[in-house]
């Protein structure tokens, strides 16, 4: 590697389709971003044919060999004792030994936040580690977390997500001045449960790049209200799946539709170059990539269906949050929030 290069650990074995899907999409991605090497943590017996038919990137990867892996059966305590040398445990370990600036792994979710978070720690000031990832909406792309690490959360989790997902906004979605808003069950300052008061409370307070907005509500999350959308990982998650299933149904009867009758095949052919950009503006490859934040290193997954288009998508995340030194503008951030009058106490008191 030269000293220019960026290195990227790969669990080559995690996801549905690996580890073709996982060389396929570091190829793309290596089109995209010369500079990156590759460290693939995988089966070699299986790695190297697939490397020898893409000798340009056979030129900027190291295979690392292990034939354990992590499935998605795994429960995270199991995965965490016994997957030790797995390919997605020395993808983590390579982070955490500064061989890599990143991780990423299309595997079990439970399994890579439970080993992350073991290897690589949080950051000071972060109680829990969260998922975040983006999405599009009327407006442009929103960020949204937690998306599931974290099913119960107090006003102090929320209010460091609010932090994280600030940082996520101006790093991966280029927005200077991210505005954030608490998603809630109404808009108005009385409604909701105490979490989300006090965690507004202190967020009024808190000097971020931005605005905070106050609370936000289901429909909002579409309309790209805010830039930032924070909630805990139960409702986190559940939105997300309804806009994921919401996105289906839509393209479902659509297609039925266009083929109900010959006057609407007809007309499918004319609507067709709309439809094909309204998919791939809804492409839901192109927004593949979650990243656990608040850790003590860069991890990201990619959805564990995804393809090659979609894995390098990911990769693109991963790659895009080192370029722009993550880790060290998030410390910067919960240093300024943390020298807020008052945050640190009521903080200590949650």
């Amino acid at each position: 590697m030269g000293s220019t290069s960026l290195a990227i650990s790969l669990d080559a074995m995690g996801g549905d389709n690996a580890p073709d899907m996982v060389v396929r999409g570091a190829d793309i991605a290596r089109q995209r971003f010369p500079n990156v090497h590759f460290l693939m943590f995988g089966d070699e017996a299986r790695l190297k044919p697939m490397l020898d038919a893409l000798p340009e990137l056979a030129k900027v990867s190291t295979i690392r060999h292990t034939d354990s892996v992590v499935s998605m059966d795994d429960k995270p305590s199991q995965a965490l004792r016994g997957g030790r040398q797995s390919s997605m445990r020395l993808a983590i370990d390579a982070v955490h030994a500064g061989e890599a600036g990143a991780c990423v792994s299309a595997g079990n979710t439970g399994a890579l936040m439970a080993m992350a978070k073991f290897v690589l720690k949080t950051m000071p000031g972060i109680d829990r580690p969260a998922i975040a990832s983006f999405f599009p909406t009327m407006r442009s792309e929103s960020v949204m977390l937690d998306l599931g690490a974290n099913v119960q959360c107090d006003a102090n989790n929320l209010v460091q997500f609010a932090v994280m997902g600030n940082v996520f906004a101006r790093l991966v979605l280029g927005v200077q001045q991210p505005s954030m808003g608490i998603l809630n069950v109404g808009a108005e300052e009385l409604k909701g449960h105490d979490a989300v008061k006090v965690a507004a409370a202190i967020l009024r307070d808190v000097p971020l790049p931005g605005k905070f907005v106050g609370f936000v509500e289901g429909d909002d999350i579409a309309k790209g209200t805010v830039d930032v959308v924070v909630t805990d990982g139960f409702t986190g998650n559940i939105a997300l799946k309804t806009i994921e299933g919401t996105v289906k149904l839509y393209g479902h009867w659509l297609k039925q539709t266009f083929s109900a009758s010959l006057m609407s095949k007809l007309a499918y052919l004319f609507a067709r170059p709309a439809l094909n950009g309204l998919r791939a503006q809804v492409d839901p490859r192109r927004y593949n990539g979650a990243i656990l934040m608040g850790l003590n290193g860069i991890c990201v997954k990619s959805h564990g269906g995804t393809d090659s288009y979609g894995f390098a998508n990911a990769i693109g995340v991963a790659v895009n949050m080192v370029q722009n030194d993550a880790m060290e503008r998030m410390k910067q951030d919960f240093a300024q929030l943390m020298a807020v009058p008052g945050v640190e106490a009521v903080a200590a008191a949650l």
